[in-house]
């Protein structure tokens, strides 16, 4: 699969080539308050399958183990990694020029959620 994505101000871009390993839609606290949005919502690819262009991404260590890559010019949130998954990447859907291929497939943390959005699928709803 080969997707593009890009920030808001369009001065950092990625490429991916390779498979995705997993999407979901995320409802932790971290994640909402990172976005400012009620839900993010992710796919994730081998690390080794993305290349950033543009400008240089840059990292916030958002708790032990986590690291969230954003556009230094705009701050767009790109990317979400942990130690706890090495050699992976998550990436936002949103941020895509085309998610149209992109199957989201649950639900994270779903016990995080916020009580005012309604989320009516039949997605598999997990707390973790």
């Amino acid at each position: 699969m080969n997707l593009t994505g890009r920030c808001l101000c369009r001065s950092l871009a990625f490429d991916v080539t390779g498979d995705i390993l997993r999407t979901g839609h995320c409802h932790c606290e971290s994640c909402r308050r990172a976005t400012s949005s009620p839900v993010t919502t992710f796919f994730c690819v081998a690390t080794a399958d993305v290349a950033f262009r543009g400008d240089t991404l840059r990292h916030y260590a958002s708790s032990p183990g986590v690291s969230r890559g954003f556009c230094n010019g705009c701050g767009s949130p790109m990317s979400f990694e942990t130690e706890g998954r090495p050699g992976e990447i998550d990436l936002y859907v949103a941020s895509l020029e085309d998610a149209t291929g992109v199957e989201i497939t649950q639900h994270w943390y779903w016990n995080e959620r916020v009580s005012w959005l309604h989320c009516e699928d039949d997605l598999p709803k997990r707390e973790d």
